[in-house]
């Protein structure tokens, strides 16, 4: 599971069981975001979280970087067994929009921030696993 972990919302993403292809679950807001996850851990099999390190062009920690450390904590917390591992979300949101534009979304759907969370939580996961494919 991605989390691309935001102030006001987490877009979250899922793979398949062969892990070969990243799909959009759903966007909570970031209040919520670990009630959501536990009651999905109830339904469904989670391997790892790879949760979005917000880095800047310098490699240096963005500002949201000491909120996203709160929340990999409460996360590790809630699920003492299953494993966190962060990847480089620069650009995920740009490679959202372009994502949706190119997917022929009308400009008013483009706005549904909600979406674009999701979308980017998408690329998290799609990145991670072709990265760790071998």
């Amino acid at each position: 599971m991605a989390i691309d972990f935001g102030t006001k919302r987490v877009g979250l993403a899922v793979t398949d069981p062969m892990q070969i292809i990243a799909t959009g679950l759903t966007t909570v807001s970031n209040r919520e975001a670990l009630e959501y996850i536990k009651s999905y851990l109830a339904k469904e099999e989670v391997e790892a979280f790879v949760v979005g390190e917000p880095l800047n062009m310098d490699d240096t920690a963005s500002a949201v970087a000491p909120e996203v450390e709160r929340f990999i904590s409460a996360l590790a917390k809630l699920c003492p067994n299953i494993p966190i591992y962060r990847e480089d979300e620069r650009y995920t949101s740009k490679m959202a929009m372009r994502t949706l534009i190119d997917s022929g979304l009308k400009k008013k759907a483009r706005r549904n921030k909600a979406l674009l969370d999701e979308v980017s939580a998408t690329i998290i996961l799609q990145s991670y696993l072709e990265r760790n494919s071998n």
